[in-house]
């Protein structure tokens, strides 16, 4: 057998962590085993239990153990294990899942395509912008803009679009035709004096001069979550969208909303883009879609979108696109169980009762001297620590300051995750009062233990 704690294999799956962990550097450290999970907390290996307050990675909705998606994948899956979507063929429950979806999307929807990840999703859009301007007879109009700290997974074509270096470096992207634009982060990035307003009129402004550089005629579309998260939890400041959204359709720029994140309930509507009305051209969504149970992944195209691929595959005589498991019947079964339990257990109105008690919470903090900024919206939220308050310096990234708070927190009982010196809550939806004042209490301790360690160690200006 082998030691599951002290294997080469472990330690290098487990110190992993999504790109961003220097494994040499924390080789010795070894795994954190995850044994089981019940409501929002999970157990490891050793029977210590810890509240998931980043609900899994962002996804875990319905927490853990939640009865009825285990009996739709059972009971899905001695129906129909598997069926695909080709030649004319479907499952039912992909069907009803399809339907189900276009029934709640926050904006005039068509078709669903599915996937099995954020990444598939964000790559399939991609190639179907590139499809649709095809079809329009637009064979340059193929460059896409996303955003700098934006995430949109880490596939060849994902990762391009997603706009943070440890994605990029020493794999070769971004691909060509990708193109990145202002990080809306007001607190990081505007000038002395902007208002968010006058921020966003610059990054709406700075947008619309890439896209005239650039020439319009080789701008296909733009990408962007309503909320920025392993970017590090950025709100969009007042007035963003609508000023980015009017740069877009003045250009005949497509809008895709990546709702992998934001979908069904986090920011406090079922979807993101109404939280910032936002009015886009396609949609991708995952993560909550199946409460993270099993993946799945889908992207929802409008009407022009649609009839331009029913055009361009009839000149070609096939749609060429397809996967084994998109749209999968045991996924889709889960999927559609999970939506109907947003609807009957009000998870929406859940969220924006349990808000407040989150976001007033955290910022009670905000006078500390290594608080920078508290931000966040609905069930989503990040605290910056900041080596000098008044000037908003950052901590030497070296110092891994963030990394040290965050494992502080755990010690207390609370699993979170560092963004650069960023922490991120995104507990599961279904969280209660009492729980989230248990979070807010081991994030205190693990804030004390960390402002005590930053100033023997000589790190803070204060």
């Amino acid at each position: 057998m082998t030691d599951r704690g002290n294997s080469a294999a472990s330690r290098d799956i487990a110190n992993h962590v999504h790109g961003y962990t220097n494994l040499k550097k924390h080789e010795t450290r070894g795994p954190m085993i995850i044994a089981s999970g019940d409501g929002i907390r999970v157990k490891d290996d050793t029977g210590n239990s810890y509240i998931e307050g980043l609900a899994g990675l962002w996804c875990t909705s319905l927490g853990f153990g939640e009865e009825r998606l285990i009996e739709a994948a059972t009971k899905a899956m001695r129906n129909l294990p598997y069926y695909h979507g080709f030649a004319h063929k479907t499952a039912s429950v992909t069907i009803d899942l399809a339907e189900k979806l276009i029934s709640i999307a926050p904006v005039p929807m068509s078709k669903v395509l599915f996937a099995n990840s954020g990444s598939e999703a964000i790559d399939l859009a991609i190639k179907l912008v590139w499809y649709y301007n095809n079809a329009l007879g637009r064979p340059d109009k193929k460059k896409i803009i996303s955003r700098n700290r934006g995430y949109h997974g880490v596939t060849v074509a994902s990762g391009s679009l997603t706009g943070l270096d440890p994605i990029h470096k020493d794999f070769d992207l971004p691909i060509e035709r990708i193109l990145h634009t202002d990080c809306p982060h007001h607190y990081r990035n505007a000038e002395e004096g902007e208002t968010e307003e006058d921020f966003a009129t610059r990054c709406a402004d700075n947008l619309e001069k890439l896209i005239k550089d650039e020439g319009p005629d080789t701008i296909a579309a733009f990408f962007a979550e309503p909320v920025m998260g392993a970017g590090g939890v950025i709100v969009p400041p007042a007035t963003y969208f609508e000023k980015v959204q009017a740069v877009l359709k003045k250009y005949d720029v497509l809008f895709l909303a990546d709702e992998v994140i934001c979908g069904f309930g986090r920011t406090g509507n079922m979807w993101g883009s109404q939280t910032f009305d936002l009015k886009p051209d396609m949609l991708t969504c995952a993560k909550a879609l199946s409460s993270a149970y099993i993946p799945i992944s889908a992207l929802m195209i409008s009407e022009p979108i649609y009839q331009a691929m029913v055009k361009e595959s009839e000149k070609l005589g096939i749609f060429g696109h397809g996967s084994t498991y998109g749209g999968h019947p045991v996924a889709a079964a889960v999927a559609l169980e999970t939506l109907n339990i947003y609807e009957e257990r009000d998870i929406v109105g859940h969220v924006r009762a349990m808000a407040p008690k989150l976001q007033d919470g955290l910022r009670q903090f905000a006078d500390h001297p290594l608080v920078g900024e508290i931000r966040g919206v609905g069930l989503v939220a990040g605290v910056e620590i900041v080596q000098d308050k008044a000037t908003k310096a950052a901590f030497d990234p070296k110092k891994t300051v963030g990394v040290y708070f965050q494992d502080r927190i755990q010690e207390e009982g609370l699993i979170v995750r560092a963004i650069g010196d960023t922490i991120a809550f995104s507990p599961p939806l279904i969280i209660n009062e009492a729980e989230i004042g248990e979070m807010l209490d081991c994030f205190e301790k693990g804030l004390e233990k960390t402002w005590v360690w930053v100033r023997e160690n000589g790190l803070s200006a204060a």
